[in-house]
Formats: C-alpha cells, sequence, structure tokens
C-alpha cells in the first residue's frame, strides 16, 4: 500500500491562493493521482485527477481555479489553489483511489 502525508494547508481570505503537497511513501508513477475534499457532515467529494500522462480533470466548481501538478521524481503531488471561495472550506486528501487507506488530510479554511 501506498500512504500519503498531505500537508499545507491553513487559512486564507476569500481570493486567496495556497498550494497543498501530497507526499507518497513510495513510487506514484504508475498511478492516477486524486485529489479529495470532505467537510463535516458530507460525503468526501472527488476535486480532480492527474493522470500518469499529466492529463488533468476537476469537478466544475475547481474548473478554472484549480490546478494539480505531479513530480514522479519526488513521489509527489500537488495542488495549487487560485482565488478561493468560502465554500472550499474543507479537509484536502490525496489518493490513488477510495479504497486506499487516507491520510490525515489538511485543513484548507477560507474566511469571506
Amino acid at each position: 500500500q501506498v500512504q500519503f502525508v498531505e500537508s499545507g494547508g491553513g487559512l486564507v481570505h476569500a481570493g486567496g491562493s495556497l498550494r497543498l503537497s501530497c507526499a507518497a511513501s513510495g513510487s506514484i508513477n504508475i498511478y492516477v493521482m486524486g485529489w479529495y475534499r470532505q467537510t463535516p457532515g458530507k460525503q468526501r467529494e472527488l476535486v480532480g485527477r492527474i493522470f500518469t500522462g499529466g492529463t488533468t480533470y476537476y469537478i466544475d466548481s475547481v474548473k478554472g481555479r484549480f490546478t494539480i501538478l505531479r513530480d514522479n521524481a519526488k513521489n509527489t503531488v500537488y495542488l495549487q489553489m487560485n482565488s478561493l471561495k468560502p465554500e472550499d472550506t474543507a479537509v484536502y486528501y490525496c489518493n490513488i483511489n477510495t479504497l486506499n487507506p487516507w491520510g490525515q488530510g489538511t485543513q484548507v479554511t477560507v474566511s469571506s
């Protein structure tokens, strides 16, 4: 199993930016990597994915504001978040799929 450690969260004003990092315990070369988020009382939702060739997919609510990058040499995936909105407030996680164990996540709080 590959394990992940997320970091980079924090408190930011609406319109601000954050860059999250996801460090893997092993090679991620062969994996499609996803960023997910969860707010209290809601199911964890997919934010976006980056495929092995670098192609990305995003949910509509973050399209044009969030960018997922991967550095296979560092076994790390990033989530660049710009133009943040209060509704982006959540704990953010990365993973290869929803069946793999989850890391602790990183809290992102966007104030209005």
